[in-house]
């Protein structure tokens, strides 16, 4: 598939669908399907989950022309340390995931539908025992929680000791009633990726700590002018792509004045394969600043119905 390098003008962009199945069921999903594109400048990537409109979606694709055909602003350091993270899984699986990872600090799926705050508790008591005392746990309630909820449960988890909590409750205004009422530092991300203008989101008192994604945001380069907007500690997380994608985000991570905290990057991992073989996971708890070349498109390539969704989407997107 070929496509316009930007909205019609300029040099054509080689595209490819991938469509790769998910080791547990993540956000809802159990397959994780995208475009990658290839310009002058190397591969991006285009994978707005299905729920972002059209609008919302301009911004990754953005992120991916970005990518193919700009490339990036320089490192300032050549490794990016990350989290592993947890599914809302059980507790043995959650110690065997963080054991088995090699990072030190984990984020922890919270909240999900059909579960109890029992589950909860259960899981993050078995990452902290696979972390030790000195491993950072974070959690990440995906904005499903009201204030008095939220409120609760992370007064009942922060008995492990929270590093932070992502985006417990749904507004800026509730993040601030919360952060009024625990102890726990509040991290914001979807009030911000999802605001028609993330750099103008009122943060003051809404939380310590700012999630940035490279592609809800529209690329690396404005994800750093977010991040100087708000002048909070900055942690870089995936969108749950490919290695093509996280590679953006570890651009971003290594292009960020200050890194405070381990990065949510380390997302492959919940791939049953991927479209490089030598995927960007972690090695010591840290990612290398590199671009790895998806050189496995063939066996990673999307249906036939797949693609022509792509197709629709990738043209929705590039039209005035």
């Amino acid at each position: 598939m070929i496509v316009p390098a930007a909205g019609g003008a300029g040099a054509a962009l080689e595209a490819h669908v991938y469509r790769v199945r998910l080791r547990n069921r993540f956000r809802g999903l159990d397959v994780r399907d995208g475009v990658l594109v290839r310009g002058p400048a190397g591969w991006g990537e285009f994978s707005p989950f299905w729920d972002y409109d059209v609008a919302e979606s301009r911004r990754w694709w953005a992120s991916a022309h970005e990518a193919a055909v700009l490339g990036w602003p320089d490192p300032v350091r050549g490794t990016v340390p990350v989290n592993v993270t947890v599914p809302a899984v059980g507790p043995e699986r959650a110690h065997e995931i963080v054991a088995a990872s090699g990072c030190r600090t984990a984020k922890v799926k919270v909240a999900d539908p059909g579960q109890a705050a029992a589950d909860d508790l259960a899981r993050v008591e078995a990452v902290r025992d696979a972390l030790g005392p000195a491993g950072a746990i974070r959690v990440d309630a995906n904005a499903a929680w009201d204030v008095d909820t939220a409120a609760d449960r992370l007064t009942a988890l922060d008995r492990f000791d929270l590093e932070y909590a992502e985006q417990p409750v749904a507004t800026v205004e509730e993040l601030a009633a919360l952060r009024r009422r625990v102890d726990v530092r509040i991290a914001a991300d979807e009030v911000v990726r999802r605001a028609p203008d993330p750099r103008r989101v009122d943060l003051r008192e809404a939380a310590d700590v700012v999630v940035l994604k490279v592609q809800p945001l529209g690329g690396v380069r404005a994800a750093l002018e977010v991040a100087e907007a708000h002048g909070l500690p900055c942690v870089v997380s995936s969108a749950l792509e490919s290695s093509v994608g996280i590679a953006a985000g570890v651009a971003l991570a290594a292009a960020l004045p200050e890194l405070p905290f381990a990065c949510g990057l380390a997302t492959v991992a919940l791939f049953t394969a991927d479209v490089a073989s030598e995927p960007l996971l972690p090695v010591d708890g840290a990612l290398p600043v590199t671009r790895p070349v998806p050189d496995r498109l063939a066996q990673t390539a999307a249906d036939a119905e797949t693609e022509r969704r792509w197709r629709e989407r990738l043209s929705a997107v590039q039209a005035p």
